[in-house]
Parts: C-alpha cells; structure tokens; sequence
C-alpha cells in the first residue's frame, strides 16, 4: 500500500489542527489526542445528542449491523451563516445511515455509510488510552472522486475540532466561517494522488 502524506499528523492549519493524511487512493486518514477519560470520548461518538454537538445527532444500534443513524443539522454546532449551497442542511437537517461493521466500545466504532456518494464509504474510528488522554485515530476509506476527498477530509477536519472542544467543555470554534477555505486547501494537496 502506497501511504502519500498531505502534513504530518502533527502539521497545523489556519483552524490549529492537524492535517488528515492520505493512506492510499480514496482514503484519509486523521489523529487526535483528545481529554480522557476513554468513556467519555467514546459517549460522543455514539450517543447521539452527545455526536449532535460536533457531528450528526441519530440513534445508534450497539451491535455489529445495526444501524447508525446519521442526522447532519449544522445549525446545531454552528451558529455562523452557511454558504447558500449548504442552507437546507443547516436549517432543515438531512439523515443518512450507515451499517455498524465493527462495535467494541469503548475502542473501536466502524461503519459503512449508506447515501453520502457512489460507492458507500466506510469509516473506522479507533480510540486508544494515552495517559490522561485519549488518541481518535479516524480512516475513511471509499471515497471515489477527488471532491468527495477534498470535502470529507475538511469535514472530519474540522468536526473533530468541534468534538475536542466539546470534550474540553469551550466554546465551539468556526465552521462556515472557515469551511470552504480549508475544503479549497484540501484540494490543493491532494490533487497529486491517484484516484
């Protein structure tokens, strides 16, 4: 497998996060060292008015396939304005699901997301104890065109700053405000890899 880094894991960004990494063609892959305790980070990845805070809210079977509901309403972590081409997501809310492929709390989540693009994706997220914090390491694999990289890869981006705020109890950092920029930087760095 050929690994193309974009930026070390340790890079920053005009958001003061790190970079996600291109693994191979069609997947991204991001790390975060996040406040522990490991169950605490776990909740917000699963609960779903916990992930309504920093992702998509939507129930969650604890069961390898079972269904993960996806619920994206921006307007609940974001008070900014969305760009025009984003306003009904914002305002009205869109629901995708995904099949759990993998539930072994409270280290790993994975599952296959139904309804994002053509192939169905698949995420994995893996949360390990590092001292009094807890390392995200998160991959999303099947994604086909050089868009749907650019824009899942600045999506994760900056919802994972929003979770790391949530769990560090501060007040939620910009999202529209700096989400087209980042999708644009994205773009630039992995045009490059082969899809």
């Amino acid at each position: 497998m050929q690994t193309d880094v974009i930026a070390a894991t340790t890079g920053e960004t005009t958001t003061g996060k790190a970079y996600g990494e291109v693994l191979e063609s069609g997947a991204v892959r991001f790390e975060r060292l996040l406040p522990g305790p490991i169950e605490r980070a776990w909740a917000y990845l699963v609960e779903g008015e916990k992930r309504a805070t920093w992702f998509c809210g939507g129930e969650t079977e604890a069961r390898v396939g079972g269904t993960i509901e996806l619920f994206f309403k921006h307007s609940q972590i974001t008070d900014e304005p969305p760009p025009e081409s984003a306003r009904k997501m914002n305002d009205e809310g869109a629901l995708m699901r995904g099949i759990i492929t993998a539930f072994e709390p409270p280290h790993r989540l994975a599952f296959n997301w139904v309804g994002m693009g053509d192939p169905d994706s698949d995420v994995e997220i893996e949360l390990a104890q590092a001292g009094d914090k807890v390392r995200l390491v998160l991959i999303h694999r099947r994604l086909a065109t050089r868009d749907r990289m650019a824009m899942v890869s600045s999506g994760w981006h900056l919802h994972l700053g929003l979770l790391e705020d949530q769990l560090l109890g501060q007040k939620p950092r910009g999202f529209w405000s700096v989400h087209e920029g980042l999708m644009s930087e994205y773009a630039e760095m992995q045009k490059g890899v082969a899809m």
